[in-house]
């Protein structure tokens, strides 16, 4: 009996690449594979100190985990440097990572492995090496993109975008300001805020941009260029970009009730317990994801924002800001048994805040009316799988295209609008709730919406086929 596909997983070192990707690892067990997922040794700690049952067992770097195997690999970066400062972090890992992934390749394979690896899965945004990479050990390999499949496209029309004098073919840099269309059938996009102009300054900008440019010759050469959305959310940018293959959304985050690829431990018994007391949709969700920083001024006016809305909500705060103190919450925010200090049960018994969450569960929990969200993609793709309408508050990156669909496409959310001092206030933050909660309209297309993905990912729907599709050309 010949032994089963292994496959070689490698994501961008980022919380929104993390989750999704380990989700594909799992996904491909499921199917028969055998998994390692190549974590940078940053990451690769918080992931195991995030899963208590493998913390339990010391959190070995080679850790196990139902045939997946995690190991991790130096990013580049000196202890203590800033990992958000994603621009040095990429350029680093192509010249760290890239020989260290090559030889536990060709090691695998040298050293007469029952189960050597014969095929790839890398992030897009570590192609630019790592499918090089592939190519050069002569194994399969596939190209994952976590994001929508409008941005990708986007990256796949740099030429174009070029020859159409919307974009500097230098840098990057927009060459007029406004609006422009891949397709007819797509979503607007703003020359501001295509990936490679929001991210950093304009230095690094433009070496993020160099660095695309060497992603979308990468990926020409990859078996497969997939992407986490579904065919019925973005059916016009399938219809232009045929050779990327729908597989989503995937069930993020969560597997048999534990947390998948988290960089912090989950609040997974405090929030369900809280939210199992709660009104069928009553509460307010928000969740900014693992990057988003607000100053002092905007925090505070979300607080209130919060109060002022009068219904129940839960709020996820992460550990590095509650940590750290780089928020302050309004006086009187916390009951006295919390002092103040940003965790627990807000005042009254109606709030409750928390350091991080089971983002899958507490979506998908009858008690959750509405999502106030960044618009990161898998925050997206988990509140249509679950049908909650959204509060739309983008922060960087894809996030402002992911807010057209929610707003102006798919109809199911409400921009969050800022004053003319470029503050959200609570005043507007209370109303938006109070039109999400009461459109009965959005709430009908969302759940129509909701549909869609789940038939997608159902045996003979399209994403379900094309994973198909790719899983036999790996295993081939």
């Amino acid at each position: 009996m010949s032994p089963p596909p292994h496959a070689l997983v490698i994501p961008y070192p980022a919380q929104g690449h993390v989750i999704p990707l380990l989700e594909l690892a799992h996904t491909l067990v499921d199917r028969g594979f055998t998994v390692t997922f190549a974590n940078t040794e940053f990451n690769h700690r918080r992931v195991i100190a995030a899963m208590a049952d493998t913390a339990k067992h010391g959190g070995a770097a080679a850790a196990q985990l139902d045939r997946i195997r995690l190991v991790s690999m130096p990013d580049g970066m000196e202890p203590g440097e800033d990992r958000n400062n994603l621009v040095r972090l990429t350029v680093l890992m192509a010249e760290h990572m890239a020989p260290r992934v090559e030889d536990f390749i060709l090691q695998s394979h040298r050293h007469g492995d029952a189960e050597p690896i014969m095929c790839m899965v890398a992030d897009y945004n570590v192609g630019t090496w790592a499918l090089d990479v592939a190519r050069r050990t002569k194994i399969k390999s596939a190209a994952i993109w976590p994001a929508s499949a409008a941005v990708l496209a986007s990256l796949l029309s740099i030429d174009e975008l070029i020859h159409r004098n919307i974009i500097d073919a230098n840098d990057g840099s927009a060459l007029t300001q406004g609006t422009f269309r891949l397709s007819p059938e797509m979503p607007e996009m703003h020359t501001a805020h295509l990936a490679w102009n929001c991210i950093g300054n304009h230095e690094g900008q433009e070496a993020l941009f160099r660095y695309l440019i060497g992603g979308v010759r990468a990926v020409e050469g990859c078996d497969f260029i997939l992407c986490n959305s579904f065919h019925g959310a973005e059916e016009g940018t399938f219809a232009r970009f045929p050779k990327v293959l729908p597989v989503g959304p995937f069930l993020t985050g969560e597997r048999d009730g534990k947390a998948v690829g988290h960089f912090w431990r989950p609040e997974h018994d405090a929030c369900l317990s809280w939210l199992d007391k709660q009104p069928a949709r009553s509460v307010v969700y928000v969740a900014f994801g693992s990057s988003t920083m607000f100053d002092t001024r905007q925090f505070k006016e979300l607080a209130m924002g919060l109060e002022l809305c009068g219904r129940p909500f839960l709020w996820v705060v992460r550990p590095d800001i509650v940590h750290g103190d780089v928020h302050e919450y309004p006086d009187g925010f916390f009951s006295s048994e919390d002092g103040g200090k940003g965790g627990g049960v807000v005042a009254g018994g109606r709030g409750m805040v928390v350091s991080w969450s089971p983002q899958q569960a507490v979506l998908a929990h009858k008690a959750v009316g509405c999502f106030v969200t960044h618009c990161g993609w898998n925050s997206t793709m988990e509140g249509v799988r679950n049908g909650v309408p959204f509060m739309a508050w983008p922060y960087f990156a894809d996030q402002f295209v992911n807010q057209v669909y929610i707003c102006d496409v798919w109809k199911v959310g409400l921009k969050a609008e800022a004053d003319e001092s470029g503050v959200i206030t609570k005043e507007h933050i209370a109303g938006r709730v109070e039109e999400l909660m009461s459109d009965k309209d959005m709430r009908e297309r969302v759940e129509g919406m909701k549909k869609l993905a789940h038939e997608s990912v159902k045996e003979g729907g399209t994403s379900h086929d094309n994973f198909d599709l790719f899983v036999q050309a790996m295993n081939a």
